[in-house]
């Protein structure tokens, strides 16, 4: 772009000036006249843009952007600028190519892109864009998280951990090397060490919103919770905007309170200054949703969401409330998503659900098909799949949900040194229990009702009891891997003989408790072990605390029944595929069903473990 002249660029600064104290209306108005008084200069055009869209003009925000890019297609800018637009309208294809070549100049829009990359399970391409810009010892703080969760996506923690401490050994004075630290150990689950060091990082005077936030995720992994609730707090006084802060603080509130008062109290804070914030207030819907609420998330947004320039997000979000108890209300959302954002993703996938809600089991499923040829391995995509299948008679359900193949119980056998599995279970009941609130409210955003889950990833604890039980889920794992064999079906295409644990978890259920019907999107194998049952259940005749498989967790027309029942038993270890609908059907009795379980993934590197 050629050099601004002067009285523009004097006349640009004063509009900077507008736009730094919030002054979105005048900035503008003024722009605006600036863009009349030189039509030919791009960076006005794209600022106008920038306060379209901020206003909520998003169709004239985008047709100005293009004007600019038709003006000057090199000015990296306007590529970042409207790259980013066409991501929050869902449309990646189209904003791919300009972040792309956004990205060789501008950080911010690499960092969108790879942002983009690791939300869609793309990590390699994400490492490909992160990787250059992380090898300069001052990246970026969201660049570096970026990276470390490329890393992890790819099984290379430690890979990561050993790129940030070589850079901390090297800048021992410098916090924001520590910070980066902190980050790649605490994504590594090695958060005593990642606290300590974020901790250091802040005592260094690094007190930004982002170390804050580092320091409560390691907090929140050693069960600190009190501690971790203060460090968020430090943080979103700094940056009451950053909606995963907002998210960790609701959780950690409704665990210790179970009060939606008291868990949206922050968010609500928020709102009173940022009202026009659709991200902030889509937040407070998910956490209403989350808490059980869906007619409340449904009606928090309602207003924004009946304005005619409401964002595809926000129409998606009030779409997934709606889609609990309204499916022809959910479906009207998607379509007018889809119509504003033709290729947007989640605005597709709602659809499908809602018309599986409606009785339109025919239109759902060719539009999953064409979905699946895109990401052919989302498990909540094959679940809509197989769910359309069966509304229509079609024999290929039987083939994907062969529950009597592909649900495979099988008995642990106790690690060394243990004698026997009472006494391994046993210990592995009481390092369990101490990982449970004692408090007893279930986490937000779970398919538990009348229970508690675990924080923290116990595929990768550090408690030996822990560890043991997990080295015994190797034999079973490799077992079910040779029992199901390999073909061309979404379970066995991926079958080489190798996994990876991807996550692990504790669910505590006293009297009445339950899963709701649910499956495991980013998942492939997954999986329940049972450590402690109430008496009778093992030998109950009606299914009380049974794992049931087979009933979605979305309404549909008809309505869909269980058709797999497992009654479970203490030392079971049931596999099966992570996009089969399943759910635990409620128990009354003075013992909790304490369980463990874990999604595993395909290790491409070809180890196990």
């Amino acid at each position: 772009m050629d050099t601004l002249p002067h009285a523009l660029l004097e006349s640009m600064r004063r509009v900077g000036a507008l736009l730094q104290s919030g002054d979105l209306r005048d900035a503008h108005d003024r722009l605006a006249e600036l863009v009349a008084q030189h039509p030919e200069a791009v960076e006005p055009l794209r600022l106008l843009a920038g306060t379209k869209q901020a206003l909520g003009d998003i169709d004239a925000a985008e047709a100005l952007l293009r004007q600019a890019l038709a003006k000057d297609t090199h000015w990296a800018p306007t590529l970042a600028t409207l790259g980013e637009l066409l991501l929050s309208r869902g449309r990646g294809d189209e904003a791919e190519p300009l972040l792309r070549r956004a990205a060789q100049r501008l950080p911010h829009a690499a960092l969108a892109l790879a942002r983009y990359y690791n939300d869609a399970q793309r990590a390699s391409e994400a490492l490909a864009i992160v990787a250059p810009l992380c090898a300069v010892e001052n990246a970026e703080v969201e660049l570096v998280t970026q990276h470390v969760t490329a890393l992890a996506a790819l099984g290379r923690h430690e890979e990561a951990i050993a790129i940030y401490r070589r850079r901390a050994e090297r800048s021992p004075a410098d916090p924001a090397a520590a910070h980066a630290l902190a980050i790649a150990l605490d994504a590594a689950n090695r958060h005593a060490e990642a606290e300590r060091v974020a901790q250091s990082a802040i005592a260094s005077g690094h007190r930004t919103a982002a170390a804050y936030f580092t320091h409560a995720r390691s907090l929140i992994g050693l069960g600190k919770f009190d501690r971790a609730e203060a460090a968020l707090h430090d943080c979103l006084r700094q940056n009451p905007r950053l909606v995963d802060a907002q998210n960790h603080l609701a959780r950690l509130v409704w665990m210790r309170t179970g009060d939606i008062g008291q868990t949206t109290a922050m968010l609500d804070r928020a709102l009173q200054t940022f009202a026009d914030d659709d991200t902030l207030r889509a937040t407070k819907a998910a956490i209403l949703q989350g808490a059980g609420d869906a007619r409340g998330a449904y009606a928090c947004l309602a207003e924004q969401a009946g304005k005619p320039q409401a964002t595809p997000a926000l129409l998606v979000r009030a779409g997934l409330a709606a889609l609990e108890f309204d499916p022809a209300a959910s479906l009207a959302l998607a379509e007018r998503a889809l119509r504003t954002s033709p290729a947007n993703e989640p605005a597709k996938n709602l659809r499908v659900a809602s018309l599986l809600g409606v009785g339109e089991a025919g239109e759902a499923l060719a539009q999953t098909e064409e979905l699946l040829s895109r990401t052919p391995d989302d498990q909540y995509l094959i679940a809509l799949q197989t769910t359309a299948w069966r509304l229509l008679d079609d024999p290929r359900y039987d083939e994907l949900c062969d529950y009597a193949q592909l649900v495979v119980p099988q008995p642990l056998q106790a690690p060394a040194p243990w004698a026997d599995m009472a006494s391994f279970l046993t210990d592995v009941k009481r390092s369990l229990e101490r990982l449970h609130p004692a408090n007893g409210h279930p986490l937000l955003f779970q398919s538990l009702r009348h229970g508690t889950e675990t924080t923290d990833d116990l595929a990768r604890s550090s408690d030996p009891t822990i560890q043991a039980l997990f080295a015994a889920f190797d034999a079973p794992i490799r077992q079910y891997l040779a029992h199901i064999g390999q073909g061309h079906d979404p379970m066995r295409r991926r079958n080489r003989g190798s996994y990876r644990f991807n996550g692990g978890w504790s669910v505590r259920l006293r009297t009445s408790g339950f899963h709701n019907n649910h499956v495991h999107p980013r998942g492939w194998i997954s999986s329940a072990c049972y450590i402690d049952m109430p008496d009778g259940i093992a030998t109950a005749s009606t299914p009380e605390g049974c794992l049931a498989f087979g009933a979605p967790g979305i309404a549909t027309t008809p309505a869909l029944a269980a058709e797999h029942v497992l009654r479970p038993e203490v030392g079971m270890l049931v596999l099966f595929p992570s996009y089969l609908w399943h759910g635990t059907v409620p128990f009354t009795g003075d013992r909790t069903r304490l369980t463990v379980a874990f999604d595993v993934l395909p290790d491409a590197a070809g180890n196990s473990a």
